[in-house]
């Protein structure tokens, strides 16, 4: 008899640690998805949890998907003040010289960062990509370097770049590997996607027209047809090359949800969009989002101190949903954390605390509360004039 409870009190904890992990996998294997392509991953862009995978880890050649990684440090280098969109790039005769599709730079040429970053979003443009890498790292080696310590930071373990078009190394007398993960290309792809400016490039149809006002002005049309055919769909890059396939990253949004999906060696394009638009309804027939802020709600008001007003509002500086399984009757729940006190003066749009989501305990998301409005500090004869008048009411 002890023996017997001494075996189940070993073998309970076992059932629950495997129900567990039985239930964080569940998604991924509650159904099997008829897939072409050699390797694929679905994945909440919000949690960044895998919906589905398969070959996920496999490093394969991504093709044109690799400019994502491109724009991402382009739009990066905006956000951060190192690079302007109205910079004039000009064109190597290196950058020039590149085959596949391109926008037929001619050496010595400028044209401004916005318009190439289009010609690299729409039209997939290698000339343009590697122009654009030479103006923000020197030298196109050096802006490689620079994508591969990104990817790095971001997780990507099973990536390494040797150039930022994506064509074959040895077509462009480079070394190889060139290769990335569906997994990896889909954890750059989450973070570009929160990059100010990278869904307005990558969401454009067409036309972009490129040097307006010229002779010579190629028409651009985005090689991402499902923009037209998918609904909510916003993104991301296509790509491909013979020895890669057809292959797709791709991202939409409906009701809040946002999903990230790509696929890596399919055989055909028709192949490739199948299998993108399967991993897409499987994951919106699967998550649901609760909203549970949007960007310019009032979601507190706070007492200021020592300011010439005594209240703020405080309004949410972005949207937040909470992705969940579409069966749950959870609630997520909502926690205010300030990162500092409310003391004048205080600018307007100066975070002064988080919304903090969490589902079953568990943080689910965030976003900044800021100030609606700018507060001075109050003049010391207004605070002496509040002090008394508080002595005054205790009486």
């Amino acid at each position: 008899m002890k023996r017997s409870r001494t075996a189940i009190r070993v073998l309970i904890p076992w059932l629950l640690t495997l129900a567990a992990a039985v239930w964080t996998a569940a998604p991924s294997q509650a159904a099997a998805i008829p897939l072409n392509s050699k390797a694929a991953v679905l994945m909440d862009y919000q949690t960044g949890r895998v919906l589905y995978a398969h070959n996920e880890h496999e490093p394969l050649p991504p093709a044109s998907v690799t400019k994502v990684m491109t724009l991402l440090l382009a739009l990066e280098a905006v956000r951060d003040g190192k690079a302007s969109l109205d910079d004039l790039v000009v064109a190597s005769e290196y950058a020039a010289s590149m085959g596949g599709t391109q926008i037929w730079l001619e050496p010595g040429e400028r044209m401004p960062l916005r318009d190439l970053l289009y010609a690299i979003a729409v039209g997939s443009a290698n000339d343009a990509a590697v122009a654009v890498a030479e103006h923000l790292g020197g030298t196109e080696q050096a802006f490689v370097e620079m994508m591969n310590a990104k990817a790095q930071a971001l997780g990507m373990r099973n990536t390494r770049f040797a150039n930022p078009s994506g064509l074959p190394p040895q077509t462009v007398g480079k070394q190889g590997p060139h290769v990335m993960s569906a997994y990896d290309i889909a954890l750059m792809s989450r973070y570009a996607v929160s990059l100010p400016g990278f869904l307005e490039y990558t969401s454009t149809w067409g036309p972009v027209v490129m040097r307006q006002g010229t002779l010579e002005k190629p028409v651009l049309w985005n090689y991402n047809r499902m923009l037209r055919s998918y609904s909510g769909m916003d993104g991301i890059k296509t790509g491909m090359t013979s020895e890669a396939g057809y292959c797709l990253a791709a991202t939409a949004a409906r009701d809040g949800l946002r999903l990230i999906a790509v696929a890596l060696g399919a055989p055909t394009a028709a192949a490739r969009d199948e299998d993108i638009r399967r991993l897409l309804d499987f994951g919106f027939s699967q998550l649901k989002a609760e909203i549970v802020a949007k960007k310019g709600d009032v979601l507190a008001e706070v007492d200021v101190i020592k300011g010439r007003e005594k209240r703020l509002a405080l309004v949410a500086g972005a949207d937040l949903a909470v992705s969940m399984p579409r069966d749950s009757e959870s609630r997520p729940e909502t926690e205010i954390v300030f990162e500092r006190r409310p003391v004048a003066p205080i600018e307007e749009g100066e975070v002064l605390a988080q919304l903090v989501a969490r589902l079953d305990g568990e943080e689910v998301g965030r976003v900044p509360l800021m100030a609606e409005r700018g507060v001075a500090r109050a003049p010391l004869f207004l605070l002496v004039g509040r002090y008394f008048l508080e002595i005054t009411r205790l009486f």
